[in-house]
């Protein structure tokens, strides 16, 4: 156990107002914003709230406690989620949310071998058009969860005819291992009406509403087909059951 160090008082009394305590079945997560966010959207500048939240098996509302632990551990090795929110999120009768998969090669690169970097980018977007919503970026998530490395692994076999379920069954992972409980923990403190969600996915539609969340409508998110993605996002509908009915994405004519 660390020693607590001797925090300036006024700097745990503005961190404190900002920390949030969410139980779990593993101890807590402790969720800290908001946090103003100016954001380049399409050359815009939009202002969103941001959160970032952190698992921990401490439960305790000394929230001292878990800032005196942060600098004995290196969070820079470990990834952590976070959650852009727009607008009026709480209250607002209807609201649009996105569960986003972290994704290192589409995201940060603009890589075009997957739809990921165009999805972040279109939800924000209709996030903000909206009027009100939140995008969860999900860590851990990479390659469906099977992280950076193994992703690239993965790629290698894929530009060797291998589909991108079955690189991830050849290297000994499940097809996707992603998990949803903490953004759902996260969800739940942050709003209690209903929401509309943005995705293909039916697991990420089945995983709120196993959680008993009330979800009213779903919204989906295809575009930037190309040469360089098309097998990948065949492979999405016909392997892992990505919904189309109709959407136009990858069509066969």
């Amino acid at each position: 156990m660390p020693t607590v160090k001797n925090f300036d008082r006024k700097v745990i009394s503005l961190l404190q107002e900002k920390i949030q305590l969410i139980q779990s079945e593993e101890g807590a997560v402790y969720l800290v914003g908001p946090i103003k966010l100016p954001v380049n959207l399409f050359g815009e500048t939009v202002e969103f709230n941001w959160y970032c939240w952190l698992n921990c098996k401490e439960v305790t509302e000394d929230f001292e406690r878990i800032i005196a632990k942060l600098s004995d551990i290196n969070l820079a090795e470990f990834q952590q989620s976070s959650v852009l929110v727009y607008g009026d999120f709480p209250h607002t009768e209807q609201a649009l949310i996105r569960f986003h998969s972290i994704c290192h090669t589409g995201d940060i690169f603009g890589s075009k071998r997957c739809d990921c970097g165009y999805q972040l980018k279109q939800s924000m977007k209709h996030i903000v058009e909206h009027g009100s919503g939140a995008l969860f970026y999900l860590a851990n998530h990479e390659g469906r969860g099977i992280g950076l490395f193994s992703k690239a692994l993965a790629y290698i076999l894929q530009e060797n005819g291998y589909d991108t379920v079955d690189a991830n069954l050849q290297l000994g992972f499940v097809d996707d291992s992603r998990d949803y409980s903490d953004a759902i923990k996260v969800l739940k403190a942050l709003r209690s009406k209903p929401v509309t969600l943005l995705t293909n996915n039916p697991k990420k539609l089945d995983a709120l509403l196993e959680a008993g969340l009330d979800v009213d409508d779903r919204v989906p998110l295809w575009g930037d087909v190309s040469e360089y993605n098309e097998k990948y996002l065949k492979t999405k509908i016909v392997r892992a059951g990505h919904l189309n009915e109709g959407e136009g994405c990858c069509d066969n004519n």
